[in-house]
């Protein structure tokens, strides 16, 4: 591996100084974006697949199909905003999020609106590639890797309130929850207000001649094996996100209110451990254990899932789910940082959100076919197969490879 100085770890006060706090703020806003992009969709897609008459077996690309183009899109861009600069990337990308998906409305059959999708997800790797790129390079060492866990807090928690006001505009009509999309536009104002490319803290643009280094991270083992970390996680979570839905409406007739409270109250666990313990515990563990740990949360409430039909062991069991995410993606962003200068995180860190969002694509297209032929409970049993798989294949990393 290359090495990689850490500067000495700040205290939270300067984490959170008055100069930074805005720009850290606004940062954090256009992440949530980037949770809104499926969040918005997956509570009142029941209500999608009625009114289209849509086939089980592809009905989940609409939830999954933006995260195909994130999954090409967000590297391409990571290295285009190490090239020209994070803001030139961020602030199109916000306007372009904002007009591609709230045309999604307008479209009355599945290819035109799958179309818009797949749009929608260009936009939105472009904000994603921007974002993490600014965070990874304002901050370093011990501030990184809480910095990154606020991140994954505020995404969360944003995605506590996503669901639950996309299910609540989706009981009037299922097409004015994609107007939700439209505040894009007012982020890439205040973005292009506050957000100055010299006071960002970030690294100068990188030469192209630094091409042949990034190929050489890329290479890394370890590199390979956390972007398919990312990927897999990306898979089990989008599990939940497209079917959980789809099970309460079978199982107790639930309404898209009622789904979208459920997935928000999977985030409640997420945002809590990733802000406050997912550091602590790679800590304390190490890493990789904790990757594992938070893999095996993950696993075991997803087996649950068939046997729950009454929303008093639903909402604890989706917080548990939560928890067990909320460990996992700080710590594995965390340590792909680590495998890059800061002059290159960028485009490292763009790769593995394009690896997040293929997961999520994919998820649609192994578990569709299961749905359709087999019915939902032996979905989530697939689910939690892989969970637990990633788990152990995090827990088989040598202990010189954990966070020291």
């Amino acid at each position: 591996m290359l090495p990689v100085r850490k500067a000495p770890a700040r205290p939270l006060s300067k984490l959170m100084a008055s100069k930074q706090l805005p720009k850290l703020l606004v940062l954090l806003a256009a992440g949530c974006l980037t949770t809104m992009t499926g969040g918005i969709v997956s509570p009142v897609l029941p209500e999608i697949v009625q009114q289209l008459q849509l086939d089980p077996r592809w009905a989940g690309l609409l939830v999954s199909m933006h995260a195909l183009a994130i999954a090409v899109c967000t590297p391409l861009f990571g290295i285009l905003s190490d090239r020209i600069g994070k803001l030139k990337v961020l602030i199109p990308g916000l306007v372009l999020y904002a007009i591609f998906g709230t045309a999604g409305a307008w479209m009355q059959s599945f290819l035109p609106l799958l179309a818009t999708r797949a749009l929608l997800g260009a936009a939105s790797g472009a904000v994603a590639a921007a974002t993490i790129g600014l965070l990874g390079t304002m901050y370093e060492g011990d501030a990184r890797s809480r910095i990154l866990g606020y991140a994954t807090s505020a995404m969360t928690t944003a995605s506590i309130l996503i669901p639950l006001i996309g299910g609540w505009v989706g009981q009037h009509h299922w097409q004015y929850a994609f107007y939700l999309y439209g505040f894009g536009l007012p982020l890439a104002a205040i973005a292009a207000v506050l957000l100055k490319e010299g006071q960002s803290g970030q690294s100068s643009v990188i030469p192209a001649n630094q091409t042949q280094q990034l190929l050489q991270i890329l290479r890394q083992p370890r590199t390979l094996q956390l972007y398919l970390t990312l990927a897999l996680a990306a898979s089990v979570v989008y599990s939940v996100v497209i079917y959980t839905p789809l099970y309460l409406r079978e199982a107790i007739g639930a309404t898209p209110l009622l789904n979208g409270s459920v997935l928000a109250v999977r985030a409640i666990g997420a945002a809590i451990v990733s802000a406050l313990l997912a550091s602590r515990l790679a800590k304390a563990m190490g890493t990789e254990r904790a990757i594992a740990l938070g893999f095996t949360l993950m696993s075991l409430t997803l087996a649950t899932i068939p046997f729950l039909d009454q929303l008093e062991w639903i909402m604890p069991t989706a917080v548990l789910f939560g928890m067990g995410f909320g460990v996992v993606v700080p710590n594995v962003y965390d340590r792909l940082a680590d495998q890059a200068p800061s002059e290159l995180r960028s485009s490292v860190l763009a790769i593995g959100t394009g690896c997040n969002s293929l997961g999520q694509f994919i998820s649609p297209l192994v578990l569709g076919p299961v749905w359709k032929y087999a019915g939902l409970p032996p979905v989530f049993y697939v689910a939690a197969a892989v969970a637990l798989g990633t788990g152990l294949l995090n827990l088989l990393q040598h202990p010189q490879d954990s966070h020291q």
